[in-house]
């Protein structure tokens, strides 16, 4: 591995190190701001894995985003959107 993937790879983890300490943080807000979110990574890193000859279905790699199963993780920590940030997301 380069030491470019490394840094790349050592970046990814610490996003979602991130992103698990801050369940605040919902979805809809980060994609009303950032235009992308955790179910976003998830597809990434399907699609990643495909392209590389390997099979991660898109409940796997929510499971490696999330930390857990994602309906655990939804059951725990998701709240329900408001109709402002639904608002926003719609726009």
């Amino acid at each position: 591995m380069s030491t470019q993937t490394d840094i790349e790879a050592a970046v990814f983890r610490r996003l979602l190190e991130h992103l698990d300490s801050r369940k605040d943080a919902q979805n809809i807000d980060l994609m009303n701001l950032a235009g992308f979110c955790r179910n976003c990574l998830a597809k990434w890193y399907s699609a990643a894995a495909e392209e590389r000859g390997e099979k991660v279905d898109y409940e796997q790699a929510r499971e490696v985003i999330y930390g857990m199963p994602y309906s655990e993780w939804k059951e725990k920590h998701q709240v329900a959107a408001t109709p402002e940030q639904l608002e926003k997301f719609n726009k």
